[in-house]
């Protein structure tokens, strides 16, 4: 496998990052997931400020991004609340949040994990009851099922913890 390189997204990266999520909402409707990532989800504003606040990150092989997502430490509030579950640990953590690559390199996630695991190691991460690949390669990595938080709009996600 060719070396994954991952680093800040910067703003004259963003039609490339477009063309991700793009290619995302493409295969999640090929795979049976039709409900997430609606109406063009994330505009490209929100992604614009992922960039400006430093929480935006591509994975790249050579010079090209192949990936995308976004990293935020500190208390997400869609997890303030979990129903059917509980957390595992309420110390510090990291969210991934807005996963998406190309499709042409595997084992992504497995990088995005362990370059967030350099900075800590407590993570967490959501997904829609939907994303069948996503929920297989969220459990491969080692997270656990912990329960299902809402988004801001009401919508539920199944949530994940690796401590």
């Amino acid at each position: 496998m060719q070396e994954l390189r991952i680093e800040r997204a910067q703003r004259e990266d963003l039609p490339r990052i477009l063309e991700i999520y793009g290619c995302a909402r493409s295969f999640m409707r090929q795979t049976g997931n039709m409900n997430q990532w609606k109406n063009g989800f994330p505009p490209e504003a929100l992604l614009a400020e992922d960039i400006r606040v430093g929480q935006l990150y591509v994975v790249k092989t050579e010079d090209v991004i192949h990936a995308v997502f976004a990293f935020i430490l500190g208390a997400d509030p869609t997890y303030s609340e979990i129903e059917e579950g509980a957390w595992i640990s309420d110390t510090k953590y990291g969210t991934l949040h807005r996963v998406a690559g190309d499709g042409e390199i595997h084992g992504i996630f497995s990088g995005i994990v362990k370059f967030c695991e350099q900075r800590i190691r407590h993570l967490r991460v959501d997904t829609h009851e939907d994303n069948k690949v996503m929920q297989h390669v969220i459990l491969k990595n080692g997270f656990q099922r912990c329960g299902i938080i809402r988004l801001a709009d009401g919508s539920p996600r199944i949530a994940y913890e690796k401590v």
